[in-house]
């Protein structure tokens, strides 16, 4: 194989691997706290000897936005959406993951949790508990739950310690490469929900151009291929 369908392989297999992320995207587009994710394309050149270097295109480096979604209102009384920057704490049976999705509701024993069931902590890692026949419950800014003049409990809005890299474990659930600390900037927001931050229209335009350029490639490499077959026809004559 030649140097140039060396190139166009691998500028092709990274398109494809764009277009997976983008269509993810666009599949969540109305996931509550989702996080858009995007591709980074760099150049990898290899130097041969006496000869002309080698340039190829690798995509494989995926980067979050961490932008705000538009809120949501939905009157849910356990229904919390996080105004700044920081992420709800959640515990999974993979350890303490953070999440932007803030849907909860109290499980048969009374643990606050995800809609999979996965308990939100406080600051501290500790499970919130609802008491069964909780009356009318209130939700503070700083993220302090009660009920009839009760405190339950205080939701933990967390955030990465600076230099620390925020490693995507799902669409809706992160982690951290290393320590993170409470927000007290961040404000909690009763009866809201923070939607998908993907915007449809520029991931559908982006969908359009990643599919011409792959088509572009495509041609190219038809082509390269037809002329190595017809001067291997040549020579062999």
């Amino acid at each position: 194989m030649e140097n140039a369908s060396y190139t166009t392989l691998t500028r092709q297999s990274g398109l494809m691997r764009e277009m997976s992320v983008i269509a993810n995207n666009i599949a969540n587009a109305n996931t509550t706290g989702y996080r858009q994710e995007g591709l980074v394309f760099s150049e990898v050149v290899q130097s041969i000897d006496d000869a002309p270097s080698l340039s190829m295109a690798t995509a494989r480096a995926r980067v979050t936005s961490l932008m705000p979604g538009t809120m949501t209102q939905t009157g849910g009384p356990l229904d919390m959406a996080i105004d700044g920057q920081g992420f709800f704490l959640i515990q999974t049976s993979e350890g303490e993951r953070l999440s932007r999705a803030g849907h909860f509701m109290p499980n048969s024993q009374g643990d606050l949790v995800t809609v999979d069931g996965h308990r939100v902590l406080d600051s501290g890692g500790a499970p919130l508990f609802i008491p069964r026949g909780t009356g009318n419950i209130s939700i503070a800014p700083d993220g302090t739950i009660s009920a009839n003049g009760q405190l339950l409990g205080q939701v933990g809005i967390v955030k990465p310690s600076e230099g620390t890299q925020i490693l995507r474990d799902d669409g809706v659930h992160f982690r951290a490469d290393g320590p993170y600390e409470p927000n007290l900037d961040a404000r909690v927001r009763q009866g809201y929900l923070e939607r998908s931050n993907v915007d449809p229209l520029t991931q559908i335009a982006r969908m359009i151009e990643v599919q011409r350029a792959y088509e572009m490639g495509q041609s190219f490499a038809e082509s390269e291929n037809e002329r190595i077959r017809k001067a291997m026809q040549t020579i062999i004559k």
